[in-house]
């Protein structure tokens, strides 16, 4: 059996005296698909962060790619990790190219001042550009797209250079209906993409949940209420516990997710 991608072992996390995160054990294997939901306030934002080595565990280990954090060049190591989460986009300079906000991906960087790209990595993040299917968007700037444009535009950035592992948090957020379905539907084919590690995913609602999702993780008040495969956890018993309501989950014959208030709760 291969190393896992990722390992958290005993992970917690604080600010101030705040207990954010609270033993987190986690692997996630390559090939594996992981969605991960919680209330506001249930870290799951922050664990995402220390997946992606944005933030450090105030106790607990974490390996990524086989190395562990606090000994490893983190630059080096966020190249290999397609990263998006919602301030980014606030971060990006409204008049950049959206093939700029792609390419910088292959530095971890948000300019393209400090680095040099070869003709081949250009081509690469059209290649991106247009396995999303905005191709033509390639020399608009950021600040005048859509946002479901500017989604598409992000998600190709966490593509650059085949990453081994892509993390997304709330991907969806502020998105329009139609953007958000064609959204879904991109992330479908990227779930059923053999090239790509590993995949996790934060989202609020189960309807934005793609197929082709394997794993699930529940997280309330920092602490984990389910750790395992999506078709043993993904149960109305198990995320009316996850979100502290009555909630009844269904599926359409397509395999979409909707969640409710269960009747009396």
């Amino acid at each position: 059996m291969s190393d896992p991608l990722v390992k958290l072992s005993h992970v917690g996390f604080s600010r101030g005296k705040r207990d954010i995160l609270t033993d987190i054990n986690l692997e996630i294997g390559s090939g594996e698909r992981w969605l991960v939901v919680g209330g506001n306030g249930s870290g799951k934002s922050t664990l995402l962060r220390m997946m992606a080595l944005r933030e450090h565990p105030s106790a607990g280990a974490i390996d990524v790619l086989g190395e562990r954090l606090g000994r490893m060049d983190v630059r080096a190591m966020r190249r290999r990790i397609g990263f998006a989460a919602q301030g980014l986009t606030d971060q990006l300079r409204p008049d950049l190219r959206a093939i700029d906000v792609v390419v910088t991906a292959l530095y971890a960087a948000l300019e393209p001042w400090w680095h040099q790209y070869s003709e081949d990595d250009v081509a690469m993040a059209h290649e991106q550009l247009n396995r999303l299917g905005i191709a033509h968007l390639s020399h608009q700037t950021f600040g005048t797209l859509s946002s479901g444009e500017r989604q598409r535009v992000l998600l190709a950035r966490t593509l650059m250079d085949n990453p081994a592992l892509i993390i997304l948090d709330e991907p969806f957020a502020g998105l329009d209906l139609v953007a958000r379905e064609d959204l879904i539907n991109a992330l479908g084919s990227l779930t059923r993409d053999g090239s790509i590690g590993a995949l996790v995913l934060v989202t609020h609602h189960l309807e934005e949940v793609p197929q082709g999702i394997t794993h699930l993780l529940c997280l309330r008040d920092g602490a984990t209420v389910f750790r395992g495969s999506m078709s043993s956890g993904m149960t109305s018993s198990t995320m009316s516990e996850t979100f502290g309501v009555n909630l009844s989950v269904t599926a359409t014959k397509e395999g979409r997710l909707r969640a409710t208030a269960a009747h009396g709760a």
